[in-house]
C-alpha cells in the first residue's frame, strides 16, 4: 500500500496569499484578501462554522494549507444557479457535499415525518436545504458553469456509492454518481484522495483521466484492459430462490463470446425458468492461484438486478463489506445502464502525523462572522469538545460509521490533543473550564489496532469485537488512561468529560480504565448502547450480550461508591431494529422494569443507505452469513403499527401506551402481565385525565398518523446522536 504524506506536496502558487482568517464567503471577502477567483469552490449544506468537527471547515482548511484559494457557499438558495455564481467561476473544480448530515435523516424522523428543526443551520431553522442536497447542488453547479469539473463527497455522497435502497422513496435508487453528473465521487474520509486529485487538476491533468486514485468512484463505459473480472457470485454464491432468475446464470463457453458475466442468456433464463432453481457456474477466471489482487475487479449484481431482486441486493451488500479493508480490498464495478459505475479501493487510513496536522491547522474555531450573533445548535454543542480519533472496528449493522470512516482507527498524538485543549481555552468564547467530550465515534478505541499488521492487512472480519473481542486485537487502554490524566491537569482545565459513545465491552477489560472514566470523567450520568437485552436481535446487530453489560455495570457502581459520588449509568435502546419480534421488545421491556429504567426517548430503527441492517430491512434475508434460499429469514417490523408498538414497549410507563400494550399483550397471551403487582408490565387501568387523549391517539394510530421521535444526528459522525434522557427510580 504506497502512498504519499498528505503533507508532502509542493503547494500550489497562490500559497503565497497565506492563510485567510475565515475562508471568504463573498466576493467583497476575496477582494479584502486580493483574490481575483477562487481556485475550488466548496458548497455545503451547513453553516460555515470554521472548526475541524464541521466538515467543509475540516477540507478547506486542508486546501488552503496546499495552497489552493478555497471560497465557500454555505446553504445556498438552490432554486436557481444564482447563489451558485457568487464567487465567480471555479479556476479547478466545484466541491459538493450536502453537509455533517445526511440531508434526508436530516430533515425527516423515522416515520418519515419533516423536522421542525435544523441544527446545522442559524437558530435551528428547518428547510435551508433541500431534499437529496447533493444531487441539488451538483445540478445548479452544472447550470452555472457546465465546464467546472465536479466533485461529490462527504457523508451523503459517500454512502451512495452503488445502487442503494433509499427508504424515504421505498426503492432502490441508482448510484448518486449517476444523477448527479458528477465526474468523481470522494468516498469516506477522503483527504488524501483530495489532496491527490487537487494538485492533479492543477496541473492540468482532466479529471475524466484520473482514475487510479484510492477512495473514489466514476463511471466508465467498459471495463480496461489488463483487469481480471471477478463475479461477486463466484466468492459468496447465492443459493437457490424461487421465481427468481439468476442474473449470473452462464452458458459454458461465455468467457468465448466476450459478453459480461453480469449478462444472461435467453437460453439460460428458459432453462433456469423450467426447473425454478438458481444454477451458478464457475468462472474460469478466477481459477488462477496466484492472479494479481491489485488488478482484479469484482462485479456486483447491476442496479437493473438488485432494484428488482431483494436476494441479490443483500448479496451486493455483503461483499461490499467484505470488500473494506485497505489491505485486501479489490476494485468493485457495478453496471447501470450501459455506464459502469467503478469503486477503487478504499483510502488508506492517515498516519498519527497526518491526524496531527489536519486537526492543527489554523482554524478560527467559531461560525463565519456572517451569521453575527445567531446561535447555530451544533456548534454550541461541540464547542468544547474535542475530536481524538476516527473510525470503528465495531461493525453495529445499523451504523454507517464504519462504511464511511473504515474500521482501521486512525489516533492523533497526545501532543495534538493536549494543545487543542489549550487552544479552547485561550481562543474559544464562553469556555467555562469543562471540556464536553473527548472522544470520537468511540470514546475508548484510542489507538487501538490489531497486534500483527500482516494480519491486520489480511483480515476480512466484518467486526473485530463480535461476536467477542478478537484475540489479535490490542485493547490496551493505557494510552487512553493518560491521555485523561494529562488532559485534566491542563491549567484552566476544571473537567474532562467523555461523552462520545462508550464501547463498554472494550472498556471491562480494563478495570484502571473503568475507574478513572467513572471517578474523573463522568458527570453523574453515564451513557451507553446495549440496544437490546435479547440475543437474537442483537446477533442482528453484532452488539455483545448483556453479560458485558451487566460486569460494566458493577464496575461502574462499585468504583462510583468507592469515589463517594452518585453516578447512574443510563442505557439506550432502539426500536423496531430487523430481526425483532413483538416477543423480545416485549422481554426488553420487562428487562427495563426489572432495573427500574423509565425512558423518556426512543430511538427507532432507520435503514440508512449502505448498512447491513438496511438489507436486513429490504431483503428480509441476514447477510451477515451468505445469502441463500435456505438462509435465515430475518423478521422485519415494517409496519407503521409494528414500529409504534416496538416503541411503546419501550416507554412501558407512559400511559397513553397502556391500551396498545394492553391489546398487544392479550394478543400475545401474556394478559397475566396486566395488574397493578410489581410483575405486571401495565396496569389494568387508565388515567381518567388521559382517556379522552388516548382515544383519540387510537384513532390517530389506526389511521397511521403518529409519528415516532427519533435521535438527531448532532456531528460528522451519521451515527452520533443526542442521547435519550432517562430516568432512574430510586
Amino acid at each position: 500500500m504506497e502512498m504519499r504524506s498528505i503533507n508532502t506536496y509542493r503547494p500550489y502558487w497562490a500559497k503565497r496569499f497565506g492563510n485567510s482568517k475565515m475562508l471568504p464567503m463573498s466576493r467583497a471577502e476575496m477582494d479584502a484578501l486580493g483574490w481575483d477567483s477562487c481556485d475550488i469552490i466548496l458548497v455545503t449544506g451547513d453553516a460555515y462554522i470554521d472548526h475541524p468537527s464541521f466538515g467543509m471547515a475540516l477540507v478547506g482548511r486542508l486546501l488552503e494549507a496546499q495552497g489552493f484559494r478555497v471560497g465557500i457557499i454555505a446553504q445556498p438558495d438552490w432554486q436557481s444557479a444564482a447563489a451558485f455564481k457568487v464567487l465567480g467561476k471555479p479556476n479547478l473544480y466545484y466541491g459538493v457535499t450536502a453537509g455533517n448530515m445526511d440531508s434526508l435523516v436530516n430533515r425527516y424522523t423515522a416515520d418519515r415525518k419533516i423536522r421542525s428543526d435544523d441544527a446545522y443551520t442559524p437558530e435551528g431553522v428547518a428547510g435551508k436545504r433541500p431534499d437529496r442536497a447533493v444531487l441539488v447542488y451538483s445540478q445548479r453547479c452544472r447550470e452555472a458553469y457546465p465546464d467546472v469539473p465536479l466533485v461529490i463527497g462527504s457523508i451523503e455522497a459517500s454512502l451512495r456509492r452503488i445502487a442503494h435502497y433509499d427508504y424515504w422513496s421505498d426503492k432502490v435508487r441508482r448510484s448518486v454518481l449517476m444523477d448527479s453528473k458528477a465526474d468523481i465521487l470522494l468516498y469516506g474520509n477522503a483527504e488524501r484522495a483530495l489532496v491527490e486529485l487537487s494538485h492533479r487538476i492543477a496541473k492540468g491533468e482532466n479529471i475524466a483521466e484520473i482514475t487510479d486514485i484510492r477512495g473514489t468512484a466514476f463511471l466508465r463505459k467498459q471495463i480496461p484492459e489488463g483487469w481480471l473480472e471477478v463475479a461477486s457470485t463466484q466468492l459468496d454464491r447465492p443459493g437457490t430462490i424461487d421465481a427468481v432468475i439468476d442474473p449470473y446464470a452462464m452458458e459454458p463457453a461465455l468467457e468465448k463470446t466476450g459478453k459480461s458475466c453480469a449478462t444472461t442468456s435467453a437460453e439460460a433464463v428458459n432453462a433456469e425458468a423450467s426447473v425454478n432453481v438458481i444454477q451458478i457456474h464457475r468462472n474460469p477466471l478466477v481459477a488462477k492461484p496466484k492472479a494479481d489482487r491489485t488488478h482484479q475487479v469484482v462485479r456486483l449484481p447491476a442496479y437493473e438486478e438488485v432494484a428488482k431482486n431483494p436476494m441479490l441486493y443483500a448479496h451486493a451488500s455483503r461483499v461490499l463489506h467484505l470488500e473494506a479493508n485497505p489491505g485486501n480490498a479489490r476494485a468493485l464495478v457495478q453496471r447501470h445502464g450501459e455506464r459502469e459505475v467503478w469503486l477503487n479501493p478504499p483510502p488508506i487510513p492517515l498516519t498519527t502525523k497526518e491526524m496531527d496536522y489536519v486537526y492543527g491547522l489554523p482554524y478560527a474555531r467559531a461560525p463565519h462572522p456572517a451569521y453575527k450573533n445567531a446561535k447555530i445548535p451544533a456548534w454550541e454543542m461541540i464547542r468544547f469538545s474535542v475530536n481524538i480519533m476516527r473510525g470503528c472496528f465495531g461493525g453495529c449493522t445499523f451504523c454507517s460509521i464504519t462504511e464511511h470512516e473504515g474500521r482501521i482507527i486512525q489516533s492523533r498524538s497526545e501532543e495534538s490533543v493536549l494543545h487543542e485543549i489549550e487552544e479552547i481555552r485561550d481562543k474559544v468564547e464562553g469556555f467555562t473550564g469543562v471540556i464536553s467530550d473527548l472522544g470520537g465515534p468511540t470514546a475508548n478505541m484510542y489507538r487501538m489496532a490489531c497486534k500483527s499488521e500482516k494480519i491486520e492487512k489480511s483480515c476480512r472480519k466484518l467486526s473485530c469485537v463480535y461476536p467477542g473481542i478478537c484475540e489479535n486485537l490490542n485493547t490496551d487502554h493505557s494510552a487512553l488512561i493518560q491521555l485523561y490524566r494529562k488532559a485534566r491537569a491542563i491549567k484552566g482545565v476544571k473537567k474532562i468529560l467523555v461523552g462520545s459513545g462508550l464501547r463498554y465491552d472494550l472498556a471491562v477489560t480494563s478495570p484502571e480504565y473503568v475507574k478513572e472514566l467513572v471517578q474523573h470523567h463522568v458527570g453523574g450520568y453515564l451513557k451507553i448502547a446495549p440496544e437490546h437485552s435479547e440475543e437474537n436481535v442483537l446477533s442482528k446487530m453484532m452488539k455483545p450480550g448483556m453479560g458485558a453489560y451487566d460486569k460494566f455495570k458493577e464496575m461502574f457502581e462499585r468504583f462510583s461508591k468507592e469515589a463517594g459520588k452518585e453516578q447512574y449509568l443510563i442505557p439506550y435502546f432502539i426500536a423496531a431494529h430487523p430481526g425483532t419480534t413483538d416477543e423480545d421488545m416485549l422481554n426488553l421491556a420487562l428487562w427495563l422494569k426489572r432495573n427500574s429504567f423509565r425512558l423518556d426517548q426512543v430511538q427507532t430503527f432507520t435503514p440508512t443507505p449502505m448498512a447491513m441492517a438496511t438489507a436486513m430491512y429490504y431483503s428480509g434475508k441476514n447477510p451477515l452469513r451468505k445469502v441463500t434460499d435456505n438462509s435465515e429469514e430475518v423478521p422485519i417490523p415494517k409496519s407503521g403499527s409494528a414500529r409504534r408498538l416496538h416503541k411503546a414497549f419501550i416507554r412501558y410507563h407512559d400511559p397513553n401506551n397502556w391500551p396498545m400494550l394492553r391489546e398487544a399483550l392479550m394478543r400475545m397471551g401474556r394478559a397475566d402481565l396486566i395488574g397493578s403487582g410489581k410483575k405486571h408490565l401495565v396496569p389494568a387501568w387508565q388515567p381518567v385525565a388521559l382517556q379522552v387523549d388516548v382515544a383519540r391517539s387510537g384513532k390517530a394510530m389506526q389511521a397511521g398518523k403518529l409519528g415516532v421521535a427519533k435521535r438527531k444526528p448532532a456531528s460528522n459522525n451519521t451515527t452520533n446522536f443526542k442521547f435519550p434522557n432517562a430516568t432512574k427510580k430510586r
